[in-house]
């Protein structure tokens, strides 16, 4: 088990979508979050407590948790040398990057020698089947995006924190690091090997009461040149009855493809909807999750209204409006 609370780790993060991690664990488990520990070019501010190690650690942070999902999820020189020193003063480290602690020597090292653990989150625990298809009991939904980082795991929380809200069954499945650090589960997708990522989501939603709800974190886009594939093993290893489609709206082109402009929802709609398709035929789109950090509040309800009106469906804000219409909707399949 991963010792808590943390001290997130956000680097020299250049913006704050790339603290994806750490706002997950801050807003999704405030108590784990002692601080942050920032360096010099960070442009991210989750609005904790700036702390050095010695600090969180008379705080009572028994964890750095990496919480920076930067593009290739690579470790710089410049963060090794502070996770050396965090393991020296008595920390245990957490990460879901793709440069897994275990293979970085020097922290290895500092871990055998102090008696610290090294916790890599994106490693697969399991062996996972092939997808087989097979239709399985209960019914679940996913979050599918026009676009990376646009909400699809926040949209998923607040979700499963609605339909509890309201005495219904439901479990929020977790698919990525953010994830499976805020509830301690799930499958890190990425990273697992293509011909089984289908499979590990059947894996990770199999059979349950009629009226369950599996609620799956979305990852990539199908849209996203880079990570459209574990869309799509979502999509087909999910069988979703339900699609949820997820947008941030001032967004010109895709997080890190500045070639590429972003798909309409309606794009998103028809796509996955047609994918969907082909594993569950009674798939429907039930509704629209809109980040609106970017707009004022005028701004976001003209933009969350006009959206509702086109495409026929509640469409929220779940960080402003919560989740609640959207719980609604699933209901009422």
């Amino acid at each position: 088990m991963i010792k808590t609370p943390y001290l997130l780790f956000l680097g020299d993060a250049p913006d704050h979508l790339a603290v994806k991690v750490a706002q997950g664990i801050k807003d999704w488990r405030p108590e784990n979050a002692v601080g942050q520990l920032r360096l010099d070019g960070c442009k991210a501010d989750l609005g904790l407590t700036d702390m050095t190690l010695a600090q969180a650690k008379e705080a009572g942070a028994q964890t750095l948790v990496i919480g920076v999902a930067n593009r290739g999820g690579t470790i710089s020189a410049t963060w090794r040398a502070v996770l050396v020193d965090a393991l020296e003063a008595g920390f245990d480290l957490a990460s879901g990057l793709h440069n897994l602690l275990r293979n970085e020597p020097e922290l290895v090292a500092a871990a055998e020698k102090h008696g610290r653990s090294l916790h890599d989150v994106r490693i697969p625990s399991v062996q996972y089947p092939i997808a087989n298809g097979v239709k399985r009991s209960g019914k679940r939904v996913l979050a599918v995006g026009t676009d990376c980082s646009v909400g699809k795991m926040y949209t998923a929380l607040a979700l499963d924190a609605a339909m509890k809200e309201k005495g219904l069954k439901s479990s929020f499945r977790a698919t990525g690091q953010t994830g499976i650090l805020i509830t301690g589960e799930g499958v890190p997708l990425d990273a697992v090997i293509a011909d089984f990522m289908a499979g590990s989501i059947e894996y990770l939603t199999p059979d349950n009461d009629d009226d369950h709800w599996d609620i799956i974190e979305g990852q990539g886009s199908l849209f996203h040149v880079s990570y459209s594939g574990v869309t799509m093993a979502l999509i087909h290893g999910g069988q979703p009855d339900a699609l949820i489609l997820c947008h941030e709206p001032t967004r010109k082109t895709m997080r890190g493809l500045p070639d590429y402009t972003l798909p309409t929802l309606e794009d998103v709609r028809d796509v996955a909807l047609t994918l969907a398709k082909v594993a569950n035929a009674g798939c429907q789109v039930v509704g629209i999750s809109i980040n609106t950090q970017h707009l004022s509040e005028a701004e976001a309800d003209a933009y969350l209204a006009e959206v509702e009106q086109r495409l026929g469906l509640p469409a929220v804000d779940p960080f402003r409006q919560g989740a609640a219409r959207l719980a609604e909707a699933l209901a009422a399949l």
